[in-house]
């Protein structure tokens, strides 16, 4: 299998020139002491550690899985190891506040480097994948006291913490949660109830596991209005020593990919918790987490489509087959019977490349938004950016999450049959892939949130602010005619969105929801070929080419799709019909 390489020039390209983020660090008081050699040295030397250390343990622990005996869960072999040099290298301080133990680090370079780990494993990165947006909702929402006894585990990464939403009965309708929370004459609460599909909520990597664990009071209303948030600790520290809690792992599930990430059942008996936030206010606690959670998500589909490419394209550079009908003249060193001359692999190839390249572009500018809206000290700009985030990012968790899925199937095409086989790596990504398309909110649930919530809910107008921010930086020589393209499509967005929002139909917008979002994500794509593509004007070093040509497929080949998505939305008037 081809080692791994992290697309550094790509991601340092994205960093100091697309995004120009070093220039915008300089000006504040957070980042001002981080520049372009500290940003190649991060990237860098976490290339090293998910290269040397995590990638090798990716097969392993896919074939071995986690073990499950009297409610204990065992990772891998080398899971636990690899977790401890993790903590000793600093990677879980990385964008945690300076204040509480953290290094301080923008949250764009927390997401380049979560990339690499989501590439090379997966399974392995899913113990750490909650653990900063654990941190916020603990540091926005939690009392003083339980900050000072769990943030710095959770900074320091010597205590792992798991989100505890789902019920058996109660998915992604939290407003069905049975969990109970009792108040204690200590401060404390006693709960009780089960919980489901709970990533990493039990294992042997870390010394302690915080569970953060939607539950209801006594006096609770009913639905999600009646929901509230708690801190459940594994082991509960006192003067007398560690005790355990009444947390019971009853089992793991037997899954589809992810095999060294166990997925756990939890029963809560009489457990001893602590209130975090308001009562009754657990759910808009939780979205702190939440929201962090599924910008990341996102950044796992697009892990899992750079390492497919990866791989498909270093098979295609070796395998040999008929000969190709034509053969580009060049230095590639390979013979005219390999198979990346022909069309329709390169073809596929080049989409792929264009697709990633394009996504990774939208993801680090959200990630970079979170940091432009913790510098500001302006209070409309800092909404302006959160309405920013808070479309961006249902886009990222779907669309990303659905690419990483498609684009690692896409590969697979690329080896034949050989891909079928578990020697060659690529069908372990394409079950790994999967399941990222379901949880933190399946992504027909974020299609309804972008267009629903968030479109509907202002009227529009924060779609509106950012296609005009777009089509602002767009301004000027048009290259290709791509900004042309780009402006177009908007137009026709907005209208669509105009037409939807008329539209006396309930039903709808939950039709077409997916298509609108699909869309969107396109425009944004294509809005960041034509940002590239007007940066590099003027340079003719291989790099560029690879832009070029990128950006050419990318309009021929994939544009093409944000048409078809328009016309579903605008020829969506007539109701479903149900099914016999």
């Amino acid at each position: 299998m081809e080692d791994y390489r992290a697309p550094l020039t790509d991601m340092k390209f994205i960093i100091e020139e697309w995004l120009q983020a070093p220039a915008a660090w300089s000006k504040s008081t957070e980042y001002s002491d981080i520049d372009i050699s500290i940003t190649a040295q991060v990237l860098e030397e976490a290339e090293k550690f998910v290269a040397g250390v995590l990638a090798p343990l990716n097969a392993s622990g896919d074939a071995e899985g986690c073990s499950f005996q009297e409610g204990e869960v065992h990772a891998p072999k080398g899971f636990p190891e690899a977790y401890s040099q993790y903590v000793e290298g600093g990677w879980p301080t990385m964008a945690c506040e300076v204040d509480d133990g953290g290094q301080g680090l923008p949250h764009l370079l927390s997401a380049a480097v979560s990339e690499m780990f989501f590439s090379c494993n997966h399974a392995w990165a899913m113990y750490t994948g909650i653990a900063h947006g654990a941190y916020e909702c603990l540091r926005t929402h939690g009392s003083a006291e339980l900050r000072d006894i769990y943030l710095p585990g959770i900074v320091s990464g010597t205590t792992l913490p798991t989100m505890c939403l789902t019920e058996p009965q109660a998915g992604s309708d939290v407003g069905l949660l049975r969990a109970k929370a009792e108040p204690q004459l200590d401060g404390s609460y006693s709960l009780s109830g089960s919980k489901i599909f709970i990533s990493g909520a039990e294992h042997d990597l870390s010394d302690n596991i915080v569970h953060l664990v939607l539950a209801r009071l006594p006096d609770a209303p009913k639905g999600t209005r009646g929901i509230s948030l708690f801190l459940v600790p594994k082991f509960i520290e006192t003067e007398s020593g560690r005790t355990k809690n009444n947390v019971v792992c009853t089992g793991i599930e037997e899954k589809m990919g992810i095999h060294g990430s166990p997925t756990c059942s939890l029963s809560f008996e009489g457990a001893k918790g602590w209130l975090i936030g308001a009562e009754h206010a657990g759910l808009s606690a939780m979205f702190v987490m939440m929201n962090s959670a599924r910008l990341h998500v996102g950044l796992q589909g697009l892990g899992h489509a750079q390492r497919a490419m990866q791989l498909a394209k270093a098979y295609a550079m070796e395998r040999r087959q008929m000969r190709a009908v034509t053969k580009p003249e060049g230095e590639l060193g390979i013979g005219p019977d390999v198979i990346v001359h022909h069309p329709i692999i390169r073809r596929s190839l080049l989409e792929m490349q264009a697709l990633i390249e394009g996504m990774r572009a939208i993801g680090y500018w959200t990630a970079h938004s979170l940091d432009m809206k913790s510098m500001s000290t302006d209070s409309l700009e800092c909404q302006r950016l959160e309405v920013r985030v808070g479309l961006l990012t249902p886009v990222i968790k779907s669309f990303f999450s659905e690419q990483g899925f498609k684009v690692s199937s896409q590969a697979l095409q690329v080896f034949g049959g050989y891909g079928y086989i578990k020697e060659y790596g690529i069908e372990q990504i394409v079950r790994d892939s999967r399941v990222v398309m379901l949880y933190e909110g399946t992504n027909e649930i974020q299609a309804n949130d972008l267009l629903v919530r968030k479109v509907y809910g202002d009227g529009a107008v924060g779609l509106k602010d950012l296609i005009a921010e777009i089509l602002t930086e767009l301004n000027g020589e048009d290259f290709y005619g791509y900004v042309h393209l780009v402006n177009s499509a908007a137009s026709r967005l907005l209208k669509v969105t105009e037409l939807l929002l008329a539209s006396k139909d309930a039903e709808r917008a939950y039709r077409i929801a997916k298509e609108f979002l699909n869309a969107l994500a396109l425009l944004l794509i294509g809005y960041s070929w034509a940002k590239t593509i007007k940066l590099g004007r003027g340079r003719s070093d291989d790099f560029w080419v690879s832009k070029l040509n990128c950006a050419k497929v990318y309009f021929t080949y994939v544009w093409p799709e944000l048409d078809r998505n328009l016309n579903v939305i605008a020829d969506s008037a007539d109701n479903l019909p149900f099914l016999a």
